[in-house]
């Protein structure tokens, strides 16, 4: 900058030339306050059958937006329905009971005639103990009819349950990331049906260097710009800061919680996150 301005022209020439490294200066801090992130699902579903079977219709597809408890498959059920209003049949009848309890009835009335005629003495010790006798047997035939019909009850929730099952519902509001089988194929543990992705909220993973432990704390929030074609700007609130540093890179985690009810942003995008305050 030796050189000296002789007129008006000249001496905004070298202001400028004075500026441009002020302004890259700028420039560069401004860059330096940003940290690379990326955005993610706050859960990722394999979602599967707690029964085998053959698959009889899927029906969402990819792409599909769901709510929790919605249908997502259903595997073939004519057997199981079958067998639960066989179960409700057997539930539902309680002849046994009713009948045991008249027979009861019946008994205690003789049973109490016994013990006049006993206290009269005009009946045998033996004739009394019969009566006795045949009233217990009458009451555990009773009790027996009853816990039968119970355990029919039982078996009805069973076979109700075993029915349930065979309709896979969604656990979780959702968006479907993929399905991996189509009806007619076996369903069976070790086969994920489909996967599900929880997107409202999205979780923003951010490794953060050591310089900013204790400056970065849960509830904060920060900046989190999307690349592009998304783009934009969106407040997320610190949800998670790890208390373990990567001692290869000097960093700790941090997870922000970024809200999506409309389902706007994507999962699985890089993103910038600026946290306020930071150098």
């Amino acid at each position: 900058y030796g050189m000296k301005c002789l007129n008006r022209d000249c001496f905004l020439m070298m202001l400028l030339i004075l500026l441009i490294p002020l302004q890259v200066s700028g420039q560069q801090k401004a860059q330096n306050r940003t940290l690379d992130c990326v955005i993610e699902p706050n859960a990722t579903v394999k979602i599967g059958s707690a029964v085998e079977g053959i698959l009889r219709e899927v029906v969402v597809k990819r792409g599909d937006q769901v709510k929790k408890g919605d249908e997502l498959a259903k595997l073939d059920e004519e057997l199981e329905r079958l067998t639960a209003e066989l179960a409700k049949l057997r539930a539902e009848v309680d002849v046994e009971v009713r009948s045991g309890k008249t027979q009861l009835s019946f008994r205690r009335r003789e049973s109490r005639r016994m013990d006049d005629l006993r206290a009269k003495k005009v009946l045998a010790e033996s004739e009394h103990d019969k009566a006795k006798v045949e009233e217990s047997l009458a009451r555990l035939t009773v009790e027996a009819a009853t816990a039968e019909n119970k355990i029919s009850q039982v078996e009805y929730q069973r076979a109700q349950e075993n029915l349930r099952r065979r309709t896979i519902l969604s656990p979780l509001d959702a968006v479907v990331v993929d399905v991996a089988l189509s009806p007619g194929e076996y369903v069976h543990e070790q086969a994920p049906l489909m996967t599900l992705a929880s997107v409202d909220p999205l979780y923003v993973e951010v490794f953060v260097p050591a310089a900013y432990f204790g400056k970065i704390t849960s509830g904060m929030r920060a900046e989190v710009v999307p690349e592009e074609p998304v783009g934009g700007s969106y407040m997320a609130e610190v949800t998670v800061v790890d208390q373990v540093f990567d001692p290869a890179s000097r960093t700790f985690g941090v997870r922000l919680q970024l809200p999506n009810p409309d389902y706007r942003l994507p999962a699985g995008l890089r993103c910038k996150v600026q946290f306020p305050g930071q150098p």
